[in-house]
């Protein structure tokens, strides 16, 4: 477990998979989308966005499982083989250069709460949103929610697979 303020670990449930962001994330989303509420089988799902780069594996080795997801380009969510727990997940817009990391697989999870809460349109009704905090109906203009550091860096990514 770190504290540092620009790592965070995490793994799964019988730690056999464990990782480390060596960044902090470009965006963190709490989706509150029917999709994430039937894969995670709960409310939402908390994601982490980062540059696979950064997220160095310390030990064990994630399964990928390809899922549907609601745009048609289908999700890789990466578990662990033995407890099956996800990790991180890639969407077909992003593909493998950008990681979905779960935050509550994080071994200190409070360390990212959401920049966003997206698809609060389908939101369970029971969910009460901190005031002021920031949401959307469905999606957002990543160019005018996301930090000027964080845009950045999505650049470097577009201009790598360029």
């Amino acid at each position: 477990m770190t504290s540092n303020s620009t790592t965070y670990e995490g793994g799964c449930t019988c730690r056999q998979v464990r990782y480390r962001m060596t960044a902090k994330p470009l965006f963190v989303h709490c989706c509150h989308c029917r999709w994430c509420q039937r894969e995670t089988g709960t409310a939402f799902a908390l994601n982490a966005m980062i540059e696979a780069d950064r997220v160095e594996l310390l030990s064990g080795e994630p399964e990928p499982v390809m899922t549907p997801s609601a745009s048609g380009r289908g999700q890789k969510i990466w578990r662990c083989p033995t407890c099956r727990i996800a990790v991180w997940s890639n969407y077909g817009g992003a593909g493998d250069a950008v990681r979905f990391v779960r935050v509550g697989s994080l071994d200190e999870p409070d360390r990212l709460p959401p920049d966003i809460h997206i698809f609060t349109s389908s939101k369970q009704p029971w969910v009460v949103l901190p005031e002021g905090a920031p949401a959307v109906t469905e999606y957002y203009d990543t160019k005018k929610t996301w930090p000027a550091e964080s845009l950045a860096r999505r650049e470097a990514l577009r201009a790598k697979r360029s």
